[in-house]
């Protein structure tokens, strides 16, 4: 199927940012269901504009709004720089990676002035994160897609599955929401959600995974709709392929479920 792309901009707080879009070219100029494909903490990389051009494929229109270009990008935070940390992070044991001083331990080892570079955007890729700016942002990526009655759903891997989750406690226009391995919001939070929500979770990623029956059971006492499942031999970032994370059952089982899950809520 022949896939249209281009990145198209939009304005939130009075500056620029960018979004990845995706539409199948038969469909022509025909209103579609929007997905929007909220990213891991890598940015709008090749594996994420593959998830928006698959879901193109499967008959939506995918907008990917790269959560890192209001204004300008940051140094350290473009390209080339995140697929630097990439290749580091793969030299040591995935435990370590969001642990400082094993980081360093590793940094040490590399020239100047890559562990510089190293260390920069190590810092603002696991740092803390202003969630109510990325959320203000993905709410005006709702305004876009709604300007045309696209009805809207969202999907979000790792931080970008803890944003989908989020949004739909903010946004009750998200007709349902996909969060695979994100944290959940916080319970004043969920209070507020309307949205019903699937979770897809890998059964070794532990930190993340542990509080998902203690999360469903809390979602039940609320009256709210949640339905998860884990993968009891997958990980974290069992989705991306392009990652060695990748546990292609798991992917396989989630995908079907997703877009099943997506077809029953637009119809609702």
């Amino acid at each position: 199927m022949e896939i249209r792309q281009r990145w198209v901009t939009e304005e939130y707080d009075g500056q620029s940012m960018r979004a990845y879009l995706a539409r199948p070219a038969s469909a022509g100029e025909a209103v579609l269901p929007t997905v929007i494909v909220i990213q891991e903490v890598w940015g709008v990389d090749e594996h994420i504009q593959d998830m928006a051009d698959r879901f193109a494929a499967a008959g939506y229109q995918a907008l990917a709004p790269d959560l890192y270009s209001l204004g300008e990008v940051p140094e350290a935070l473009r390209p080339k720089r995140i697929q630097g940390v990439k290749r580091f992070l793969d030299t040591m044991p995935p435990q370590g990676w969001g642990d400082t001083a094993v980081r360093e331990q590793y940094i040490n080892k590399r020239p100047q002035p890559e562990a510089q570079n190293l260390r920069e955007t190590l810092a603002l890729l696991f740092g803390p994160k202003d969630n109510s700016r990325f959320i203000g942002q993905l709410k005006a990526w709702v305004d876009f897609a709604e300007q045309n009655d696209s009805p809207v759903v969202s999907v979000g891997y790792c931080m970008g599955g803890g944003l989908s989750f989020l949004l739909a406690t903010e946004d009750q226009r998200v007709k349902a929401a996909v969060c695979n391995y994100g944290t959940a919001p916080t319970e004043e939070a969920l209070a507020r959600i309307d949205t019903p929500v699937y979770g897809f979770y890998g059964g070794t990623d532990h930190r993340i995974t542990d509080a998902v029956p203690s999360l469903a059971e809390g979602m039940a006492k609320l009256g709210k709709t949640f339905h998860y499942k884990i993968y009891a031999e997958a990980g974290h970032a069992f989705f991306n392929d392009s990652r060695a994370s990748y546990n292609v059952n798991a992917a396989r089982d989630a995908w079907a479920e997703t877009l099943s899950f997506f077809s029953r809520q637009l119809k609702n």
